[in-house]
């Protein structure tokens, strides 16, 4: 398994897991709709972080929210 820092740009790839010690963080997560089993598509890598598609929707998140989402 790796994590979306590590995906490929344009590849859909199917969420496996959310690894994080913080309970805010993965509420925060879950209501993007990244939760196990969902679809994302890396769409760039940004400096501190990645835009990424979950369902309709594109968003910026950092660096470390892109390193709790295993692929």
């Amino acid at each position: 398994m790796m994590n979306l820092t590590q995906a490929i740009e344009g590849k859909e790839y199917i969420i496996k897991d959310v690894v994080s010690e913080d309970e805010e963080m993965d509420a925060f997560l879950f209501s993007l709709g990244c939760y196990s089993g969902e679809p994302i598509t890396v769409i760039s890598h940004l400096k501190g972080g990645c835009v990424v598609a979950i369902k309709d929707g594109r968003y910026n998140i950092d660096k470390f929210l892109a390193a709790a989402i295993l692929i």
